[in-house]
């Protein structure tokens, strides 16, 4: 019988489902050589699909020949066509999802547990872990040796935790900076902080309520007694036997726990309902459940630690592939150029092979050699090549077809232009620190970044592409310098020959320098990070770098750059230097972990600085250090080593550094390293393991709900009302089937870990209008009844460039309340999770301001010149003093954001992207361009204002009277001090964005980019001319801000056409 035939694109669909086709045919093979074909649910779980087989397998020949059903498991081939083993039997086949529905039955080879788990890691980080079995790399397989042998002993510190060290890790509370017992107040006034706070109690598995006033200064345990002798008063002397010791204190919408005896106001929920004017919400948890949820996670821990299979797992073969081909050009004259770099600085003069004539093989047969002796190689040497077709020079044409070509190329002056055809690295030392020597294949990659140095990419991987099939192949040789192998030398060596150095030094080291050169030094330190280093500066630097030690130590990326890396006698000083220079504050040392400064030791100095982040400031960087990652030539590092100690500890970096790796994973170039990373956050972390397999699930089911519809509305293109009656109907029915529902149901958000999603309300679900269909999905808490929450679901769209805007806002809110100034900030939640995909946060009682401007008038064109519009809203929203409260968020918000879109360059900004919350708070949404990127239409920009500050916002602002002019100077002069704050971090706005460099977003992909920045901040000037440089822009955007309301016209027009 010939396997089964189906339709394979619309086999495992959402569309496929909904057509009523509850069964698929499965070809199965069992190890008797046996081939079964059978029809199967679609939705049934593995197990019930094996009991299934078995039943039906005992009217063929050969079945006591197989023995025991549970010493068999499945395997199939799924949609990434490599072999996947299917331990985890729980999983429905829908959601499996086989290339070609056929399973192969296979005997195990160990134990259950440790098979079972390998397997759930593997569907969770999206790479099995046969793949990495497969590589045959020693230092992968030292890595996870390693890391199995931490996260075992991680594992069994979980065990000995009481329940109460338990919930201080894995839910600890977010606390404002500064611990200790002073209570923090910073942007809470006098009269918040000495008056009573009103709070409102909840009983676990109770729906009574009680009120309570308390000082801010009161303890979590103080407020649980008072809590109790009230609900004493109202439920009688039965309930005596009470006590405050038999709970805990829990913030009711959200799973955070006011763990420790810190007064009330530096928890950080409790300080933001201050500064919102809200009562805060919290409840009483009795300790058995806690302690429940603390015995099962500990069980699930017990099912595998200290479970040694007695047979190891024998590794699936990896997807096989064709032989790699040479191909570099066809009928083209070919050379390749390779030099030394430590980080960006080029240790020697490149070299260059001679030209190779040839279709499809290029050999050279030649040596390239550099002027640098091999004792002079720093540890981190990079080895660049790039390979290009050298060809005559042609007259420019006037097709832009080919442009992307011509950006690359470069014109040598015997009039031969160079195009690059691809580019690839090597570190010159391995892992263990030995000379590479012999025979390297190295697979090249063939996508140039903006900037190339001596037509070179040392920014770029030292990974070899994986993708060999149609990738230029470079065979290389290096050569053995004497019968045993070169190692660099131990650190003790190093700082011997310092030691060395010092000694036969005639002068004193310090080198200490006049007042001439003291005056110097201090205006080079004082330059931003941007700012290039003549060689006269570097040597002075060098010179005095005992005064950069004493008077600047914050200057250390300046030191580092002005060290002469080619030169072994000046590495050494440095690393002896280093051992005594102060540490420096977090915020400073991130920019140690740039690719600028690669060596070694300099990078476990800045993580050892790290070490100082509280959780939360942890949690506010983790973007930028997930992407520094890159930059790590060896997998075993100090960051990595201390990013995965930080996330086993908290549970909230956890899921966070979880989602910034896997929503990474389809990136060749980094898929090997943060698949180790991820594999071992999961085996330190055994509990987390099925929460985040349920988030991962519940994405992959609105992946296929927004596949429905877009091929739903394809199909209906001609009659849009047609289409979206279907296309609803259709989104529902789905919704609703139990395997949705399921998936769907019960998991924590994967915006906010500590916020439980009952289920979906499907009836207030729906779809977005916009070119990719996102989801707008509404979720009940499941730990407030009634409460709701959005959640919007896209596929298609590159969230991380909002995601870094989003990050952006929420550190320049952190800055302003650090400096007493709270300007009402909304930075909601934005997560990557995948290629394309990822959620955003739906902020409750806010609309946009078109919808606001169109509500108020019938007819389109007007309705953006309606300055009453906004006001009257507000009206209908707030009456009395909580209408003057709304003017004052109005008033604090729009400065806020008014100076955070100036600095960042954010275009693009229409009355669809800039939204008002009932309660007064304005905000604006969707960062598609940033950095001076606005858009134009036939080669003018549309945009001409540095941000948007219309008469409709001024009207708001002056309470809707003209000559209000008192109003109007506190809202510049709130925009002047927000303004000279940011200045004042300027170099740690330009320091997070250089760490993204290597991230591939669209805007920000050279130093460039980033300098606009520098220009906004007007870095390098004194406050004064800055203060006058952003009164100039404000003064701008009023007198412009009728080109605004033109813009917003067009837009509302527009946008009533498409309704």
């Amino acid at each position: 019988m010939p396997p089964a035939m189906t339709n394979l694109m619309d086999l495992w669909a959402a569309h496929s489902q909904l057509s009523g086709e509850d069964l698929v045919t499965v070809d199965f093979l069992l190890p008797t050589g046996i081939y079964i074909q059978m029809d199967v649910p679609r939705e049934a779980t593995i197990q019930h699909i094996k009991l299934l087989l078995w039943k039906q397998a005992q009217s063929y020949p050969l079945f006591p020949s197989l023995g025991e059903m549970e010493g068999h498991m499945f395997e199939c081939v799924n949609q990434a066509a490599v072999h996947e083993e299917l331990e985890d039997e729980t999983r429905r086949l829908c959601d499996v999802r086989p290339f070609w529905p056929m399973l192969k039955l296979v005997t195990r080879n160990c134990g259950r547990a440790e098979r079972l788990l390998d397997s759930k890691i593997g569907v969770l980080i999206g790479k099995g872990l046969h793949e990495l079995d497969a590589l045959q790399d020693q230092e992968v397989k030292d890595f996870r040796s390693k890391m199995f042998r931490i996260s075992e002993e991680k594992m069994q510190q979980v065990q000995l935790m009481t329940w109460s060290e338990w919930l201080q890790a894995c839910f600890s509370p977010q606390l404002e900076p500064g611990g200790g017992a002073t209570p923090v107040t910073d942007g809470v006034n006098d009269k918040q902080a000495e008056a009573s706070l009103k709070v409102t109690m909840h009983f676990d598995q109770s729906q009574d309520t009680a009120s309570l006033k308390v000082w801010p200064s009161t303890s979590p345990s103080e407020l649980m007694e008072q809590a109790l002798r009230k609900w004493l008063t109202t439920h009688g002397p039965e309930e005596e036997g009470r006590q405050a010791e038999q709970y805990v204190l829990r913030v009711s919408d959200k799973l955070e726990f006011l763990c420790g005896d810190h007064p009330l106001i530096q928890y950080k929920y409790i300080k933001a309902c201050l500064q919102a004017k809200e009562c805060p919400h919290l409840t009483l948890v009795q300790v058995s459940t806690v302690q429940a949820m603390f015995e099962k996670e500990i069980s699930a821990i017990g099912a595998v630690v200290n479970r040694k299979s007695s047979i190891p797992p024998l590794p699936l073969p990896p997807k096989r592939r064709g032989p790699s081909v040479s191909h570099v050009c066809v009928c083209v004259c070919v050379q390749v150029r390779a030099g030394l770099f430590h980080g960006t600085e080029l240790l020697c003069k490149p070299a260059v092979s001679s030209e190779s004539s040839g279709r499809s093989e290029h050999v050279w047969n030649s040596t390239l050699e550099f002027d640098i002796t091999v004792s002079d190689l720093p540890r981190m040497t990079r080895l660049c090549f790039a390979v290009y077709a050298v060809m005559d020079k042609v007259k420019k044409q006037k097709s832009t077809k080919n442009a992307h070509i011509n950006k690359y190329q470069t014109i040598r002056k015997s009039g031969k232009v160079h195009y690059p055809v691809a580019w690839v690295n090597t570190m010159l030392f391995d892992y263990k620190g030995q000379l590479k020597t012999g025979d390297i294949i190295l697979h090249s990659w063939s996508s140039f970044p903006d900037e190339l140095e001596e037509m070179l990419n040392p920014i770029g991987t030292i990974q070899t592409n994986p993708y060999t099939e149609n990738t230029t192949a470079l065979h290389i040789h290096l050569p053995d310098y004497n019968p045993h192998p070169i190692l660099f030398p131990p650190f003790d060596k190093i700082l011997e020959k310092a030691a060395e150095i010092a000694g036969s030094s005639d002068c004193l080291p310090m080198g200490r320098g006049g007042k001439k050169f003291h005056i110097e030094l201090k205006e080079i330190m004082e330059r931003d990070p941007l700012s290039q280093l003549c060689e006269n500066e570097k040597d002075l630097i060098w010179t005095l770098r005992y005064d950069c030690m004493e008077n600047f130590p914050q200057s250390l990326p300046k030191l580092l750059l002005s060290v002469k890396w080619s030169k072994h006698e000046d590495m050494a000083q440095l690393q002896a230097l280093l051992q005594i220079w102060p540490k420096l504050s977090p915020r400073d040392a991130l920019e140690l972990l740039d690719f600028n400064y690669p060596d070694q030791y300099v990078r476990e100095y800045a993580v050892g600085c790290l070490r100082d982040m509280s959780d939360e400031e942890l949690s506010q960087y983790l973007l930028q250090l997930v992407q520094v990652l890159r930059y790590e030539p060896y997998y075993d590092c100090a960051l990595t080593r201390f990013l995965l100690n930080r996330a086993q500890c908290n549970r909230n970096i956890g899921h966070f550094l979880f989602w910034h790796l896997r929503s990474e994973m389809h990136m060749p170039a980094v898929a090997v390293q943060f698949s180790l990373i991820l594999e071992a956050y999961c085996r330190g972390s055994i509990p987390h393991i099925e929460v985040l397999k349920k988030q991962v699930e519940a994405l992959s089911k609105l992946k296929s709900v927004n596949e429905l519809i877009k091929l739903g509305t394809i199909k209906n293109a001609r009659s849009k009302t047609k289409e979206a009656m279907l296309t609803k109907e259709a989104m529902m029915t789905c919704l609703r089937q139990s395997g949705y529902t399921e998936t769907l149901s019960d998991l924590h958000s994967p915006l906010n870990p500590s916020v439980l999603l009952s289920g979906i309300n499907v009836e207030k679900c729906r779809y977005m209008d916009s070119k990719m269909k996102p989801l707008w999905i509404v979720y009940n808490n499941k730990l407030l009844g009634g409460d709701t929450l959005g959640i919007i679901f896209k596929n298609g769209d590159d969230l991380r460039q909002d995601m870094l805007t989003l990050q952006i806002l929420r550190l320049m809110d952190l800055l302003w309340k650090e400096a007493n100034l709270d300007l009402r900030i909304v930075p909601y939640g934005c997560l990557a999770t995948g290629d394309r995909s990822g959620l955003i946060e739906v902020v409750s009682s806010a609309d946009t301001i078109a919808n606001i401007q169109l509500t108020s008038s019938n007819v389109a064109a007007a309705a953006a010149f309606n300055k009453d519009a906004l006001l009257n809203w507000l009206k209908e929203k707030n009456s009395g003093d909580a209408l003057e409260k709304a003017i004052e968020e109005f008033t604090l918000s729009c400065a806020g954001y008014c100076v955070a879109t100036y600095v960042l360059g954010i275009g693009d900004r229409h009355s669809d992207n800039i939204m008002v919350r009932s309660t007064g708070q304005l905000f604006h949404i969707d960062f598609g361009h940033i950095l001076g990127n606005f858009k134009s239409k036939f080669g003018i920009k549309r945009e001409r204002v540095p941000f948007i500050l219309t008469h409709d916002f001024i009207h708001v602002i002056q309470q809707g009277k003209t000559g209000n002019t008192e109003k109007f100077g506190s809202f510049r002069n709130y925009c002047e001090q927000a303004y000279l704050i940011l200045r004042r971090n300027g170099n740690l706005f330009i320091t997070l964005f250089a760490l993204m460099l290597t991230a591939g977003l669209p805007e920000l992909t050279s130093v460039k980019d980033i300098q606009y920045l520098k220009d906004s901040l007007a870095l390098g000037k004194t406050d004064d001319e800055a203060l006058k440089q952003f009164r100039q822009k404000f003064d701008e955007a009023l007198r412009e801000s009728w080109t605004t309301k033109v813009n917003w016209m067009a837009h509302n027009v527009v946008k009533d056409n498409r309704s």
